[in-house]
């Protein structure tokens, strides 16, 4: 069997794993399909997903459901005010042995997992979040001048609500940039609210089972990068975050709408992101409809409106979704 063989037979493997991995997940977290898929997506591809959204939507429920569904040892963090590094990281403390003789010993912090759940992070002093910049790119931690690996795979699934600011810290635009997408959890659907009711309601409730684990999502990030990549495709990831980058000749006429743009990390995170979409939806390369499926949940918080832009009502979603829908256009048109 030759390598592209080879490959179409581990991708379609993958496939089949992830509908049962969807299904398992819909068994708790119901409809928000959308949803899923985009966190399954960080997950397949290596990383770590902000999930916005009000209050009672279910995302802690969804969190705690994929580290169920996908194998991982698990921790959660509520993010508070008076949080500090030490209860993330952990922290080095002074012993004294049966023989009178003293060393120290390293407690490990909740960091020290495979799937952590940040609650409300942005509640945490600023201090305190900077503690999971390290963990979040490096995947792992320095305390006392020692380098500690964390688990494999490491990912960070942080929750934030949008509209409650008091006593809130805006995440910092480099901490930002090291989520490879910004999940927006909506209101249900009439159905889909409606089989909730009917099912968590009753006098029993339904379970979730373990369909990953460690070793094979592992495997499936080792498969998602090895999926090939059309030139076109290519292209138009370039094409459309350049054009998002107001410094740059292709969003020239951005100028006056951005603060800043996206860096090169949207580019990598669109690149991945496509490739775990189209497997998700049981093709084996991207289109150009991935890139623009997926252009909102990576680009939306690697940019920021300029004060005019604001002030003339603008939103970056509007704004992503007409340079979106220009680029790709101009894209499928050459």
């Amino acid at each position: 069997m030759s390598d592209a063989q080879t490959l179409v037979a581990e991708i379609e493997t993958l496939g089949a794993r992830l509908a049962m991995a969807r299904a398992s997940v819909a068994q708790r977290f119901i409809g928000q399909e959308k949803v899923v898929d985009q966190v399954l997506a960080a997950l397949l591809c290596g990383g770590h997903a902000l999930l916005v959204g009000l209050p009672g939507l279910g995302k802690t429920l969804l969190v705690d459901t994929l580290a169920t569904v996908m194998g991982l040892q698990s921790n959660r963090i509520q993010f508070t005010p008076d949080l500090m590094p030490a209860d993330i990281l952990g922290s080095e403390v002074l012993e004294t042995a049966a023989d009178g003789t003293r060393a120290f010993r390293f407690l490990e912090g909740p960091v020290f997992c495979q799937l952590l759940m940040a609650d409300e992070i942005n509640r945490a002093s600023p201090r305190t979040q900077s503690a999971l910049l390290q963990a979040m790119q490096e995947k792992e931690v320095t305390i006392a001048g020692q380098h500690r690996p964390l688990g494999r795979p490491f990912h960070v699934l942080a929750t934030q609500n949008p509209i409650e600011q008091e006593g809130t810290y805006p995440l910092p635009e480099a901490q930002l940039d090291r989520f490879l997408l910004q999940v927006d959890v909506d209101y249900p659907t009439r159905a889909a609210e409606r089989d909730i009711l009917l099912a968590t309601t009753g006098a029993t409730v339904a379970q979730s089972n373990a369909v990953f684990d460690a070793e094979s999502l592992i495997a499936a990030q080792a498969v998602i990068r090895r999926m090939p990549v059309g030139e076109a495709v290519v292209e138009a990831i370039l094409d459309l975050v350049r054009a998002c980058r107001p410094g740059e000749t292709e969003g020239a006429d951005l100028a006056g709408s951005l603060a800043w743009g996206p860096g090169p990390r949207a580019a990598q995170a669109l690149m991945l992101t496509v490739r775990a979409r189209a497997l998700l939806q049981g093709r084996l390369a991207p289109s150009l409809a991935d890139v623009a499926a997926m252009a909102r949940p990576v680009l939306e918080h690697r940019m920021a409106l300029s004060f005019a832009a604001r002030a003339r009502g603008e939103t970056l979603t509007g704004l992503i979704d007409r340079v979106t829908s220009r680029t790709l256009r101009l894209e499928a048109a050459a």
